[in-house]
């Protein structure tokens, strides 16, 4: 099981990661922010972590003989999102390095922005900056960084682990069709 939950969790993070890597680089200060930003990469993140379900649907009927309970597939999931989670980090570090973007700005910038268009006071508008600026400088520091670029993608690999393993525990749901 361990070497599917690597290979799986290899192929997923490529997923997610490449195409991070391939449109920050090519489209530069063009590529997506914002909501739409957002809606691609938690997309990505969702067709990548689809190697999941199709993981554990394997194991279910090739290893296990059609049969598996709920834990181990739930266990599976979580091992291929970790791998996927780790590889997604070392793309957004890529992504960081190769582009010399400055994201602890980007978003402090954003943040302001956002705050005066609410149309804040003078008073919100420098609270909003001052932890604006405390989180950049947090931020350019890898030890927080890390952590903070992993907990993107992992909700989205426990709900697809959540999901595959109730659905797939079901020896019903999908099963294995016999060979012609």
């Amino acid at each position: 099981m361990l070497l599917s939950i690597l290979r799986n969790g290899l192929i997923a993070g490529l997923i997610v990661g490449i195409p991070m890597i391939v449109v920050a680089v090519t489209l530069g200060d063009k590529a997506p922010t914002g909501n739409l930003g957002v809606l691609i990469g938690y997309t990505t993140m969702l067709v990548a972590l689809s190697v999941i379900f199709l993981a554990v649907k394997r194991h279910r009927d090739v290893v296990n003989g059609g049969v598996i309970k709920f834990l181990p597939a739930f266990l599976m999931g979580l091992g291929i999102s970790a791998v996927a989670g780790i590889l997604y980090v070392l793309a957004w570090e890529a992504t960081l390095a190769l582009t010399g973007l400055d994201f602890g700005a980007f978003y402090t910038e954003h943040l302001i922005e956002a705050a005066t268009a609410r149309g804040a006071s003078e008073a919100e508008l420098a609270a909003e900056m001052e932890k604006a600026q405390a989180f950049a400088k947090m931020y350019a520091n890898p030890l927080f960084r890390m952590p903070i670029t992993f907990t993107e993608i992992l909700p989205v690999g426990v709900i697809v682990s959540l999901v595959s393993a109730l659905l797939l525990r079901n020896s019903r749901f999908m099963p294995a069709r016999a060979a012609a």
